[in-house]
């Protein structure tokens, strides 16, 4: 059976739908996990969204996805996911990227292995260890799969770790739902090119701490809009922006709404705000990372739209 971990993922349930002759009538559906409780699962399917109650389930399981992106298409991806989320110290090995930003996240303090090293696999992931090794910092891999899959192999091989699986979705920015009516009330989203000191400190309570370079891993873009929805003098709701890969993406990152505010549709809302935004820029896709773990946080995004591109793994070196 399911488990939340499946979220996200493309799934198909054999359902009874009736009685002939003593025997059960089944029939088939699938498409892409939305939710799932302990009385009903949730998927959107080619004709819609589809509710199966959990007594009428026989069977369900994930399945792989309907076909991969190329690699093309996922170098370029992750080209433009660096390019929204900028490292201050910058290296290469080859078409590889090394990135540091003072271990603040693993996405700026991890090495992209996307084309070629221009040395052996196993000469290139001595450099890797080596340049973090003279920052001070553990090395760090960032795997895209299943694009790096030998370079995972190998690491495997070395004993390197693994942090939780993060889900890099996307979705045509016309594909999005219209924007609810805003209830009576609720206060408006207003979009920044600069960080508020509000904001930051909810971007540093979030991530722990914000040392001189994660403020260039946020502002250090072109194109960057920063969300925020006060209520009552008091900053409830956050989200930011970027336009990168050649102004094709829209990515939205660090989309938080406080505990207090939530269940009112904050988040959608300044979602909406930097769709409108990038729309406006000349984006047609957005895309997004969250780890595949957030169930809560999967099923919203699920919602809108976002299907799964490709998944990464963030390795790291034994101690």
């Amino acid at each position: 059976m399911l488990r939340q971990q499946d979220v996200g993922h493309r799934i198909v349930v054999r359902r009874i739908v009736g009685i002939r002759e003593g025997r059960p009538l089944f029939s088939d559906a699938l498409g892409e996990l939305v939710e799932l409780s302990e009385t009903h699962i949730t998927l959107a399917t080619t004709q819609g969204r589809l509710r199966v109650p959990v007594g009428e389930v026989h069977r369900a399981k994930r399945v792989p996805p309907a076909r991969r992106p190329t690699a093309a298409a996922v170098v370029a991806l992750e080209l433009a996911a660096d390019e929204a989320w900028p490292a201050p110290v910058r290296g290469r090995l080859g078409d590889w990227l090394l990135r540091s930003a003072a271990g603040w996240t693993g996405r700026a303090n991890s090495a992209l292995p996307v084309g070629d090293p221009d040395r052996p696999l196993s000469a290139a992931l001595d450099a890797v260890v080596r340049w973090y090794a003279e920052r001070g910092q553990p090395a760090m891999v960032n795997t895209p799969l299943p694009l790096a899959a030998p370079v995972g192999a190998e690491l495997d091989a070395r004993g390197w770790g693994a942090r939780p699986p993060v889900l890099v979705q996307t979705v045509a920015l016309t594909a999005l739902p219209p924007a609810a009516p805003a209830r009576a009330g609720l206060p408006p989203v207003e979009l920044a090119a600069a960080p508020s000191d509000d904001w930051l400190a909810v971007a540093a309570g979030r991530k722990g701490g914000l040392p001189d370079a994660a403020r260039h891993v946020l502002t250090a873009v072109d194109r960057v809009r920063f969300a925020q929805v006060y209520a009552d003098g008091t900053l409830v709701a956050v989200g930011r922006g970027t336009v990168t890969g050649q102004g094709r993406w829209l990515g939205l990152t660090l989309v938080e709404v406080l505990p207090a505010a939530r269940r009112q549709g904050l988040a959608g809302r300044v979602i909406r705000s930097l769709v409108d935004w990038g729309t406006a820029q000349g984006a047609s896709h957005a895309f997004l990372q969250v780890e595949q773990r957030n169930t809560p946080a999967v099923a919203l995004y699920q919602r809108l739209g976002f299907t799964t591109h490709h998944t990464y793994l963030t390795r790291v070196a034994p101690h």
